[in-house]
């Protein structure tokens, strides 16, 4: 129906365009036919002049609103006919509404489909627009070299308000249109549209334009002064950047600040390499390494060999993964950041002022440093949610089970965990191959809640195969201790369906998330703003433009590998950006869950593309037809590209399988540099190898994109040549 109307509105604006050709209105849209008409012109508007007037305005809305050549001679007209006052009155009004009409059939014909097509291109245009759109359409609308029907039909493309976009034009144009009124005042001295607008006139328009942008640049200047204004700049720094947290964003933000030579000092109060080295990415893959070794003996009569039940000490496992974090550790040591000219200060970091970090070591000693800009990067936490009862039951996080776990003999018997996301499943299904009895309790209702709901339901049956009882739609209520015959009896009460019930556990680990690492670092006295991470513009800055945050404490993603991607804006910008700044790409940001099989991912997934309206077409290819993962046992999962229809450039890619996160390398790379399914098909791929199921997916997408037609053609030339 929708596409029916569109039709329609085509056809009506063709109609009206070749009407108004037809019946010999352009020869009136040229200075020659306007200057001989003026006497026609005259004794129309001396015989009924309202009517004329409405007339006049009439032709001026249809014109504009056509996008036909000949407003600039319609305003000289008006001019001409009406004088400065009522030429103004006229032509202003009726070219604005004349655009407005164009907008709304630009907006009603195309947006929907450039979004479509080009929504994930045009997500930092939509954003400015949406933030500053109102202040661009005015600086176009004074430049009169930008042309007017061109505007009208981009700015209905973008997310401007019609009543915004009709009172700026009205306000923007004016001054345009009273040059132009002012010129058809004297129209018999004007022999081309270069009279009007001479070389200094137009100058002036275009600095008139320019001043906007020139007065946001001032604004921002003072803005800045402004933020600076309380503090006492130093007469001298002692260092050129400063960083907080010896993460991953701290780490490569420190790293880089060395290798141009800048004197950087690095303020860490705990662990070198962060979250992930010690308690996070490195330790979980550890642990699941062991745990799907032990899940492989159980299933070696797949492989032809004896199945066996795996005896091992659950200490032994624990400590080979705290010799894991050992045998990395040096990678991010103190030792290693000070051999490539880092200093290393252990200890709290404190932002006394924008230019002033003061840091405070074990002993109580604090010593103050002076910097040029600093990088705020302390990570994130766990969320521990505020459920009642859970302090006196007891509970572990990602942060706190290694250390706790490696005391144990044995696994935990009953293991609760809390959360259906990426570390709750890794968890989740690393201790059910251990041995324990696991389950996993989810709010929503699948876990896995920014995949597909297919990826979601291969995720938790997999789990389920492995013994977890996956219980969603379940929420946590409060948890409860009960002490019997000098037995402790520890439950967690959930409510499914407005009925509660009781699950006993021994262990109970909170996988529901983690927040940024907000207080403590002086932010609320310098008044830097945050919501759920520090609030940063595009190029990593905080409130005060030399104080950066990056990685967790930054968001929008809590990932490692976008920790270290946002460290090299924030040292780029931070000891670079008085020459020139960098906008942060996240315009392909891959990741992966480390469950079996594995789950990767890179771009949009269908849910993504089906909330932002964007269409795609899906290709799919199915592992289990693959050779290698055949000889491999491990002939499961799938390989889904999402590409523009008819195209074969790459939106998103989901993969579903084994060694799924490597995989994904090579769309990553395809997407990163614009490279379609065309190239993937075209490159070679070792036999037999996992990495083949990539081009086996393009060639998916170009089988079913075969010219047919070609092909029909070929099939008769074959058949003439076997004759």
């Amino acid at each position: 129906m929708k596409a029916a109307k569109r039709l329609a509105l085509m056809a009506l604006v063709v109609v009206l365009a070749w009407t108004f050709f037809a019946a010999g209105g352009s020869k009136w849209l040229t200075l020659e036919g306007l200057k001989s008409g003026l006497d026609q012109f005259a004794t129309w508007k001396s015989t009924s002049p309202i009517l004329f007037g409405l007339g006049f305005g009439a032709v001026y809305v249809l014109v504009a609103a056509l996008s036909l050549p000949g407003a600039a001679i319609l305003t000289l007209a008006a001019g001409a006919i009406f004088g400065l006052l009522w030429g103004t009155f006229i032509a202003s009004f009726a070219s604005t509404l004349g655009a407005t009409l164009a907008f709304w059939t630009a907006r009603y014909l195309l947006r929907d489909w450039v979004q479509a097509h080009l929504g994930d291109r045009l997500k930092p245009i939509n954003d400015g627009m949406a933030r500053d759109g109102a202040f661009y359409l005015f600086t176009l609308r004074l430049v009169p070299v930008f042309p007017f029907f061109l505007i009208n039909l981009l700015m209905g493309l973008m997310p401007i308000r019609s009543l915004t976009f009709y009172g700026v034009s009205q306000i923007g144009m004016l001054t345009g249109t009273l040059v132009y009124v002012n010129a058809g005042t004297q129209l018999a001295r004007i022999d081309s549209l270069a009279d009007i607008v001479s070389p200094g006139v137009t100058l002036s328009l275009v600095l008139l334009g320019v001043f906007p942008l020139v007065a946001k640049m001032a604004l921002g200047y003072l803005q800045r002064r402004r933020v600076y204004a309380r503090w006492t700049r130093p007469k001298h720094y002692d260092r050129n950047l400063i960083v907080i947290g010896a993460g991953a964003a701290g780490l490569v933000t420190a790293y880089i600040g060395a290798a141009v030579k800048a004197k950087v000092t690095l303020v860490e109060v705990h662990k070198m390499g962060g979250d992930c080295l010690n308690y996070g990415c490195v330790p979980s893959k550890a642990l699941i390494k062991s745990a799907k070794l032990a899940t492989q003996m159980r299933r070696a009569d797949q492989y032809g060999l004896s199945a066996t039940a795996p005896e091992f000490s659950f200490r032994q496992v624990m400590a080979r993964v705290h010799d894991v974090i050992r045998t990395i550790a040096p990678h991010d040591s103190v030792e290693r950041y000070e051999s490539l000219g880092v200093e290393v200060l252990q200890g709290y970091g404190r932002v006394m002022d924008p230019w002033t970090v003061e840091v405070e070591a074990a002993d109580g000693s604090k010593q103050r440093l002076t910097t040029r800009s600093i990088v705020i990067a302390a990570g994130a936490q766990p969320f521990v949610p505020p459920l009642p009862g859970l302090d006196e039951v007891g509970y572990l996080t990602s942060d706190t089970l290694w250390d706790a776990l490696a005391k144990r003999n044995s696994t935990p018997a009953r293991l609760v965990v809390l959360g259906g996301g990426p570390i709750g499943c890794e968890l989740s299904q690393s201790f059910a191959r251990l041995g324990s009895a696991v389950t996993q309790v989810e709010m929503a209702p699948r876990i896995m809640a920014r995949e597909d709901a297919e990826v979601s339901e291969l995720t938790r049956a997999s789990l389920a195969r492995d013994g977890v009882d996956v219980l969603t739609s379940h929420k946590a209520v409060r948890c409860e201790r009960e002490e019997r015959h000098g037995v402790v009896h520890k439950y967690l009460v959930v409510e499914h369906e407005g009925l509660e019930r009781r699950v006993e556990f021994d262990d109970l680990i909170c996988a529901v998330g983690r927040v940024a690492r907000l207080q403590g670092y002086g932010l609320e006295a310098l008044g830097i703003p945050t919501q759920r991470t520090v609030v940063t513009n595009e190029y990593l800055e905080t409130l005060y433009p030399n104080i950066y945050a990056a990685g967790d404490v930054a968001g929008p993603y809590q990932f490692t590998h976008t920790a270290a991607h946002q460290a090299w804006y924030a040292a780029v910008n931070a000891l670079f950006g008085h020459f020139k700044r960098f906008k942060v790409d996240y315009s392909v940001i891959p990741w992966a869950t480390f469950v079996d099989p594995e789950v990767a991912r890179v771009g949009l997934n269908e849910q993504d593309a089906k909330e932002k309206g964007i269409a795609y077409e899906v290709t799919r290819y199915e592992i289990d037809d693959l050779d290698r993962a055949i000889t491999d046992g491990a002939a499961y999962g799938f390989v889904k590209v999402l590409t523009v229809p008819g195209k074969d450039r790459i939106l998103g890619v989901t993969m579903v399988g084994e060694h799924a996160g490597d995989l994904l390398a090579e769309f990553v790379l395809a997407m990163k540099h614009g490279l379609g399914l065309n190239k993937i098909l075209g490159t070679i791929h070792t036999y037999p190898t996992l990495s083949e199921a990539n081009k086996y997916a393009a060639g998916e997408w170009k089988r079913a994109h075969a010219p047919q037609q070609l092909l029909a053609w070929l099939q008769r030339y074959h058949a003439w040549r076997r004759a």
